[in-house]
C-alpha cells in the first residue's frame, strides 16, 4: 500500500507543509496565522493537497513540529501557573542551584521564574532520598490552597515535592484532591514531567510544562478537529526536541518536551541530507523567518543531551536561562532570520534582531501594514529576492 505523507513546521513567520506521495515531493509554504495557528496549517495542507491532486482520506500519516512552546515561554504568553511544593522550598525556583553565568557581573539579572512568589505555595510534607515518608502529607494543607487558586484565577498547577521522583504518592494524592474542586485545570506532576534528581531542574521543567499546557492543548486540539473536519482521518505526531515522534495525547500532557520541536526536525533533515550525501560530520544551518539555528552532525548523527535552556538573558551564555531537564538535539539559536528587524542601538550602531517582524505585519515588503527594515527587506533592495519567485508570496 502506497504510503503518503504530509510533515508541517509552524515558524514565527512561516508555515511549512511537505508532501510525499509515490517517491514525489511536493511542498507549500504559508504565513503563519499567530492569532490561530491551526488555521495557517490548514490553509498550507489544503493548497498541498490541491497540488499533488489528492484527497485528504488518501493521508496516511502527518507529522508536526513547531516552536509555538518556546515562544509562549520567551515572550511570557503562558498560562497563569502556580506551584505546589514542599514545605521550605518554594524558592527552589528563585535561587536556581545558586550558580553565577558571569561571576564578575556585579549587577547580574537571571529570569524571573515562570511562577510568581505569591503563587509558588508550601505544604508540610516530607519524603526522604529513598522515598520512604518522613512527614504524612497535609490534606488540609492542601485543601486550604483552593480557595487562594481560584481566588487568584490559576489556570494551571505544577506539583512538584522533594524526593517524589522516587516515590509519587504525595504528589497524586495532591493532584486528586485539587482535581476534585478545581475541575478543568490541568495539573503538572514533576514525578510525571521529569522524573530525575536534581530538585531545581526538575521543578523549572515541571512549572515550564504546566505554564504551556493550557495554550499548547488547545492548540493541538483545535487543530485535530480541523483537520478532521478537512476529512484527513490520518493519526498525528508531534517532533519532540529529543528528535522522536509523540501521540498528540502525549503531547497534550508533555508539551515542553516539544520546545525544540521545528528546528529538531530541521537537524534531523540535515543529517539524512549528509547521509545521502556521505559527508559524516557537517553543520546545518537553518534560516527561518524569525530564528536561526546552528547544529554539528557528527557521524551522520546531530548530537544530543539531556537538558537545555529556554530564554536566556544573556546570549549564548549558559547558566542565564530557565532550565529544561529533557532529552534535547544540541544546537544554537539565536534572533536572527528573514524577518529580524534593524534598529540603531544605544551607541549608535546598527543592529539586527531579534525582535522580528513575524508574520503579522511581516517585513515591510510584504504589504501587510510593516514599517520598519527587516533583513528581507533588505536583500530585496539589493537584488538578491526576485519578487515573483520568492516562497509564501
Amino acid at each position: 500500500m502506497q504510503r503518503t505523507r504530509i510533515a508541517v513546521d509552524i515558524g514565527g513567520t512561516f508555515t511549512d507543509v511537505a508532501l510525499e506521495h509515490a517517491g514525489r515531493l511536493t511542498t507549500a509554504k504559508v504565513l503563519t496565522t499567530p492569532a490561530a495557528p491551526e488555521q495557517g496549517v490548514k490553509e498550507g495542507v489544503a493548497a498541498i493537497l490541491s497540488s499533488a491532486g489528492l484527497r485528504p482520506k488518501d493521508i496516511s500519516i502527518v507529522i508536526h513540529g513547531t516552536t509555538l512552546a518556546t515562544n509562549a515561554i520567551i515572550e511570557r504568553k503562558g498560562a497563569r501557573t502556580a506551584l505546589v511544593t514542599t514545605e521550605g522550598h518554594r524558592d527552589v525556583l528563585a535561587l536556581r542551584n545558586e550558580s553565577r553565568y558571569d561571576q564578575y557581573d556585579l549587577n547580574i539579572s537571571l529570569p524571573e521564574p515562570l511562577v510568581p512568589r505569591h503563587l509558588r505555595l508550601p505544604v508540610p510534607e516530607r519524603l526522604d532520598n529513598e522515598g520512604r515518608i518522613r512527614l504524612p502529607l497535609d490534606e488540609n494543607a492542601v485543601r486550604a490552597l483552593i480557595p487562594l487558586l481560584r481566588r487568584e484565577k490559576v489556570e494551571s498547577i505544577a506539583i512538584g515535592y522533594l524526593h517524589a521522583f522516587v516515590n509519587p504518592v504525595h504528589e497524586q494524592r495532591t493532584r486528586e484532591i485539587l482535581a476534585a474542586e478545581l475541575p478543568g485545570i490541568p495539573m503538572s506532576l514533576a514525578s510525571e514531567v521529569s522524573p530525575e534528581m536534581r530538585e531545581w531542574e526538575r521543578l523549572s521543567t515541571t512549572a515550564a510544562n504546566a505554564y504551556v499546557q493550557p495554550f499548547m492543548e488547545r492548540y493541538l486540539r483545535r487543530l485535530e478537529t480541523e483537520l478532521r473536519g478537512m476529512g484527513l482521518e490520518a493519526p498525528v505526531f508531534l517532533i519532540l526536541s529529543g528528535g522522536g515522534l509523540a501521540t498528540m495525547d502525549t503531547a497534550c500532557r508533555f508539551p515542553i518536551r516539544m520546545v525544540e520541536s521545528g528546528p529538531a526536525g530541521g537537524a534531523i533533515f540535515a543529517a539524512e541530507v549528509a547521509r545521502q550525501c556521505e559527508l559524516p560530520r557537517v553543520v546545518s544551518f537553518d534560516m527561518g523567518g524569525t530564528t536561526a539555528k546552528i547544529c554539528l552532525v557528527d557521524d551522520y548523527r546531530p548530537q544530543t543531551a539531556r537538558s537545555c535552556e529556554v530564554a536566556r538573558v544573556g546570549r549564548f551564555k549558559k547558566g542565564s536561562g530557565l532550565a529544561l531537564r529533557i532529552p534535547v538535539i544540541e544546537m544554537v539559536e539565536i534572533g536572527a532570520g528573514g524577518g529580524s528587524l534593524a534598529h540603531v542601538d544605544g551607541m549608535g550602531r546598527i543592529a539586527v534582531g531579534p525582535e522580528s517582524a513575524g508574520a503579522d505585519p511581516g517585513p515591510a515588503c510584504y504589504g501587510r501594514g510593516g514599517v520598519n527594515a527587516a533583513v528581507t527587506d533588505a536583500n530585496l533592495v539589493l537584488g538578491r529576492y526576485d519578487p515573483a519567485t520568492f516562497a509564501g508570496s
